[in-house]
């Protein structure tokens, strides 16, 4: 497991989807922490419940890894973040890219051989979605996935007089 200690473990791809899905839990529960502070009314109130959502996942990760005979990470006292909210708006960024930030992570458990993780974490990517739709109603082709890059456009060749086979009539 990336930074815990494992009695006897393999640090299997699950140990990793672990590590990573709590990683991530960590940093949402600190950044909702910051946005319930930076904001008022309803937005105060999704990004409290957001924030106790997170906090719940968190801890029940938490107790997976120790019950699997883990060391669960401890989360950092500051995180950076990529936007630092001073308006309704910025906290709704804030708060989108933290939600594909935690879809992003659960996918390595999506692929987990263990059925229980990878219906877990297909359920957490849901609520995931959910939640970033409820803020902002626009939905990624595949959440958690890198976007993907537009092909530019490709030129097409030109036919040139040299390019283009004689035709002769037959005789």
């Amino acid at each position: 497991m990336r930074g815990a200690s494992r009695a006897g473990g393999s640090g299997g791809g699950a140990d990793r989807g672990l590590d990573a899905a709590l990683a991530a839990e960590h940093a949402a529960v600190y950044a909702y922490g910051v946005l319930a502070a930076r904001t008022t009314g309803r937005p105060r109130s999704a990004m409290t419940t957001a924030y106790n959502a997170h906090r719940a996942r968190r801890d029940q990760l938490r107790t997976m890894i120790i019950a699997a005979g883990g060391a669960p990470a401890e989360p950092k006292a500051v995180y950076e973040l990529p936007i630092t909210p001073s308006s309704a708006a910025q906290a709704v960024e804030l708060a989108v890219l933290v939600e594909r930030g935690v879809t992003g992570a659960y996918l390595e458990l999506a692929a987990s051989a263990d059925p229980a993780l990878r219906k877990m974490a297909a359920l957490v990517m849901q609520e995931c979605v959910v939640r970033s739709y409820s803020l902002r109603p626009e939905i990624e082709a595949f959440p958690g996935m890198p976007p993907r890059t537009a092909p530019g456009p490709t030129a097409t060749p030109a036919v040139t007089p040299a390019a283009t086979p004689a035709v002769t009539p037959s005789q």
